[in-house]
């Protein structure tokens, strides 16, 4: 599949755009998928526990794989307590403790390993070297990977974190704009799975949200931008989640959302709502990165963004009746023509 170009794929420091990619999936545990990712791509193997690797030092950095639980993992602020000033029984006593803590967390891994995804989170790639890392994807496929159209068990994803070209609130609120206009067609060719649908993971924006966002009254500063999209959106279950981009923006805002150990600064778009289509051949990294392209595409072309955003508003404010029968209508035609 050819690799789409984004409308600017370099960020204002002159350097390349890069992408986070993250996937879940069944089928091959931890370790084994430490060894594939090794033999691809090189580095070397870092085993933090029996159930999370790290593959470091290859061309891109780190890759990180682990079961996609936090209970088949040592918990980190336990084994960082420091007992240095404890007394000999007591320091016996913790080890004792830690010991236990390890062997019950990799029991636990292994009682699970097959029931939760192995997760890889992969280190940032310029977005024209995505096709390299199609390879794994391949690799996975060949190996036994199970995605999410496996079982109706299995909602597992891909996630895209595309770096931002620019930090001022004009980008990025043309590029929430654009997603939130582009979001039900996006949802149509990914066609989601309906375990994600059900599962919280990949919610769409509530439309009074939409409605706020999408007037082209709307000229908010990036606090304001913040503000509001806490006070709509109070979760991380977004399909396309702009809490760590806000964190890294914002690092001393108050919201307690900001600061949890599961958002994580950083200056990308976090677009979590395409499904791991690991049995479609063809289907990688590139499929979804080439899909994303398309909101940053509108977002660049202000003059149709602005037209798009005013319809959008204008059929939203129709009478219900009228809304309903357009429904009604676009749904029979689709009906008719399969």
């Amino acid at each position: 599949m050819t690799l789409d170009a984004p409308p600017n794929g370099r960020n204002t420091k002159g350097n390349t755009r890069h992408v986070g990619v993250e996937i879940e999936f069944a089928g091959i545990p931890p370790r084994d998928t430490a060894l594939i990712v090794r033999e691809l791509f090189g580095g070397e193997l870092n085993v933090v526990s029996p159930h999370r690797l790290l593959v470091e030092n290859t061309r891109w950095g780190e890759f990180g794989i682990e079961l996609d639980t936090q209970y088949a993992h040592p918990d980190k602020a336990l084994i960082e307590e420091s007992h240095e000033q404890d007394g000999e029984w007591a320091r016996q006593q913790h080890q004792h403790r830690l010991e236990f803590h390890r062997k019950t967390r990799e029991l636990i891994g292994d009682m699970v390993t097959g029931l939760v995804p192995t997760e890889i989170v992969c280190p940032p790639v310029p977005w024209d070297e995505l096709a390299d890392l199609d390879t794994l994807f391949e690799s996975l496929r060949s190996h036994g990977a199970k995605g999410t159209d496996a079982s109706l068990l299995y909602g597992f994803g891909l996630h895209l974190n595309p770096e931002i070209e620019r930090s001022d609130v004009d980008y990025v609120l043309a590029m929430l704009r654009a997603y939130l206009l582009l979001a039900s067609w996006l949802r149509d060719e990914i066609k989601v799975d309906i375990t994600r649908e059900v599962l919280p993971h990949a919610n769409p924006f509530p439309k009074d949200y939409a409605l706020k966002v999408l007037d082209n009254q709307y000229s908010p500063d990036i606090d304001t931008l913040i503000d509001d999209y806490l006070d709509y959106n109070p979760t991380r279950n977004r399909e396309l989640d702009l809490l760590p981009l806000f964190a890294y923006l914002r690092p001393d805002h108050p919201h307690k959302l900001l600061h949890t150990e599961l958002v994580k600064a950083r200056p990308t778009f976090h677009y979590r709502l395409p499904n791991a289509q690991l049995s479609e051949p063809d289907w990688g990294a590139v499929t979804e990165w080439n899909r994303w392209v398309a909101v940053e595409h509108l977002a660049a072309s202000r003059e149709t963004l602005a037209a798009r955003c005013a319809d959008y508003i204008a059929k939203q404010n129709r009478p219900f009746f009228t809304r309903l029968t357009s429904r009604v209508k676009r749904w029979w035609a689709g009906r008719s023509s399969t």
